[in-house]
């Protein structure tokens, strides 16, 4: 047995397909088949179920896998031991982020990686937190940028920043002349939203006191902060957007955003990792520019209440 036998059969069991996962691991489909066989019959138990497509591991190779990823990190340990006493920062930090900070954290963030420490190499993947804990869990992110608290002992939370919570009204709704306005005064048949699955719908239902999808009517849904905005600015809608996608609007714009009622609504934005991961140095150096990028006044949580999130 092989660390790179081990590596193969992660690989196989991430992608599901001989293929895709002989590419991924630079080699070609013959020789990853070769070597998985090969661990098997010195196993001598099945790893894979060849017959089901996309192909799938078996009970005990379930097991096996799993043991597989952890001796792996385990192996990767003492290279990162041996590049946190280097000066230089350097190898491959793969982060995940929700879809909701993305567009407004990453510019800056990856500008700021790539100028102080060019021979990082910075893998992002855009996905939803449910996504992102799974991939934490499997060992194929090192860290997620996510909102929290999610409630879960294997991952560890390092909290970066409070977002508070803002209504974006259209100049044609009729709250658009209001200074403050009460969750009560949003009309859920108005409200423009995310689709299910990201955690910030969860939040809005929960500001709006929307529980039950009977209680509201959604034209359209989708995924992307920016459309919600335009859809409102073409209608005559309400949306709750994050202080972060608030801040580059012109003083015209920002006479439509509106704050409810103190202390106010936020979401909590953490750096999670999963509780064994290795890359001490680099996490620590990513927080360290987040922190940077982010204004002072939202790294305190002031007057601001944390909205629940139902995952």
């Amino acid at each position: 047995m092989t660390l790179t036998q081990l590596e193969y059969i992660v690989a196989l069991d991430t992608h599901r397909h001989f293929a895709l996962a002989a590419e991924k691991c630079f080699i070609t489909q013959p020789t990853l088949s070769m070597q998985i066989q090969k661990l098997e019959e010195e196993l001598g138990v099945k790893i894979f179920d060849r017959t089901k497509q996309p192909v799938i591991p078996t009970e005990i190779g379930t097991n096996i896998i799993r043991q597989a990823r952890i001796t792996l990190r385990e192996a990767h340990l003492i290279k990162q031991m041996i590049n946190d006493q280097k000066d230089t920062l350097s190898g491959d930090l793969r982060m995940g982020i929700i879809p909701t900070l993305a567009p407004y954290l990453l510019p800056s963030l990856y500008k700021s990686m790539q100028d102080k420490y060019p021979q990082l190499n910075l893998i992002i993947k855009e996905s939803i937190t449910e996504d992102v804990i799974y991939e934490l869990k499997n060992n194929r992110l090192d860290c997620g940028i996510v909102v929290t608290p999610l409630k879960d002992p294997s991952i560890k939370e390092d909290i970066l920043f409070y977002e508070e919570l803002f209504v974006y009204v259209s100049k044609k709704n009729a709250l658009s002349g209001k200074k403050y306005v009460l969750a009560s005064e949003i009309n859920p048949n108005e409200l423009w939203l995310l689709e299910e699955g990201h955690c910030f719908r969860s939040q809005v239902l929960n500001i709006c006191e929307l529980k039950k999808s009977s209680d509201f009517h959604f034209k359209y849904e989708t995924g992307n902060i920016e459309t919600l905005k335009r859809m409102v600015d073409k209608s005559n809608g309400i949306t709750i957007l994050p202080e972060l996608a608030v801040m580059e609007f012109s003083k015209a714009r920002l006479k439509l955003v509106k704050r409810l009622k103190q202390p106010s609504p936020a979401r909590e934005v953490s750096l999670v990792t999963h509780r064994d991961h290795i890359k001490t140095k680099l996490i620590k150096t990513l927080r360290e520019e987040i922190i940077n990028i982010v204004p002072v006044q939202m790294q305190k949580l002031q007057q601001k209440k944390i909205v629940e999130i139902n995952y």
